[in-house]
Parts: structure tokens; sequence; C-alpha cells
């Protein structure tokens, strides 16, 4: 999470979605008072007890509401991203089990298992991305909502918005995959149940190969229905 008096943002970072690239660019447009909540790159920096005490830099919406006075939210510009779930889901586990010896060649099955594995699916990393960016009824709060398949033109969108000078993103952070099987029907079903308000909230296909949306980004929330969600499976 970024806050932004200077430029007058903020910025919700869903796991998985390019947040330390994008952390990255909007670093340069920080001045004196702005502040960021993260832990993984560079120092936590929060001067907001409750949040800090999350220890990581996705915060909700929710979480972020009950601690920030009212005119930030009615003036400030609110943006995340989001990615295809299943995309994500698959870059998630990659990204925790890049040192398991287990996963590899094990890969579907493994994902498959951890999607009904509760100890699993509370890592922070794999929480649904509507639960970070709606509000109380399960409206999307942002202002934007970019798309991690179009990845730099949502952020040439969010550096115009904040009056930023267009950047140019570095990956960061990302995972392995080339050598991955392709993803088999059990798996996209698991996954299409577990995410299934993520699949309808943002609009994606069950299978991000057949989906034109993919390539899209979302200019303006619309409202939708509220509810909610190195241990191995």
């Amino acid at each position: 999470m970024i806050v932004s008096h200077q430029r007058r943002f903020i910025f919700f970072a869903v796991p998985r979605t390019a947040t330390h690239a994008a952390r990255q660019a909007l670093r340069a447009a920080l001045g004196q008072g702005d502040w960021e909540q993260q832990a993984l790159f560079g120092p936590q920096t929060s001067p907001v007890p409750a949040l800090a005490a999350l220890k990581h830099g996705h915060v909700s919406f929710r979480q972020a509401r009950a601690h920030l006075p009212e005119k930030v939210w009615s003036a400030y510009f609110k943006f995340g991203f989001v990615r295809h779930p299943l995309d994500r889901f698959i870059s998630a586990c990659c990204f925790l089990n890049r040192r398991n010896p287990d996963f590899s060649g094990n890969e579907a099955a493994f994902m498959r298992a951890a999607c009904d594995n509760e100890r699993f699916m509370g890592r922070v990393l794999l929480r649904p991305q509507w639960e970070l960016l709606t509000d109380a009824e399960g409206r999307i709060a942002m202002d934007y909502v970019g798309r991690y398949e179009a990845l730099q033109e949502s952020f040439d969108e969010i550096c115009r918005r904040i009056g930023m000078a267009p950047v140019v993103l570095p990956k960061k952070n990302h995972s392995v995959r080339a050598s991955l099987p392709p993803c088999d029907e059990g798996l996209r079903d698991a996954v299409a149940r577990r995410y299934r308000k993520d699949f309808a909230l943002f609009g994606y296909d069950h299978d991000p190969q057949d989906d034109p949306r993919a390539s899209l980004s979302i200019p303006e929330a619309a409202p939708a229905p509220a509810a909610r969600a190195e241990t191995r499976p």
C-alpha cells in the first residue's frame, strides 16, 4: 500500500499482480509526508500502528478505511491491479514452492490439493482479489482497476491520472513457470470454485487462454455482490 498526499493517490497492492514493479515506479513520485506499507523490499514506513502491525503491504480497502480520514477517501485517487485468478494462483504457488522439491513434476496435483487446504490458502499471497478492493457492501471501492494482462497500458493511465511522467515498468519478483505442463480441467474447476467471486466481479473467463477480456483494462469500477474467503497441502 502507498499513500501519497503530494499526488493525492492511494495504491492498493494485490499480491502477484506486479505490485513490486508498480511500487518501484511510484516511489519516484513520493514526497515529504507520503508513506508506504510493505515489508519485502525496503523499509516499512506506515505511520499507522494498526496497519504496520500487519507486517505486509497487502492492505485491503476495508482495513485501511478505518484508519484514514474521510477527506482522503473522498478526494484521493484509489487504484489497484487484478489478474486472471487461475494465472495468479499458479504464479503464487510457483513462487511459494520455488524451493520445494516435491512441487517440481507434480505441480497440477499439488495445486488441486492446495485449493482445498485452508492453511495453505490462508496465505496473504492467495487472498482473493475482491477482498482487497471492495467496500463493506462488496462494491469495488477503487477509482481505477488495472489489468495485469495489460499492465503497461494500465500503468500509463494511472500515471496520467496522478500527473506523473510515464514509466516503463521493470520485471520484479516474478515466478518461473516456463516448464509447467498445460493446466488440466480439474485444476481449472478447483480454482473456479475457490475464486468464484474474483471471476464474477472482474469479468474473467475460467480459462485465461480463451479469455479476450484478459487483455483489457477496467477503466471504471462497477458494483458487484459481496461474500468472503512454507505450508504445503
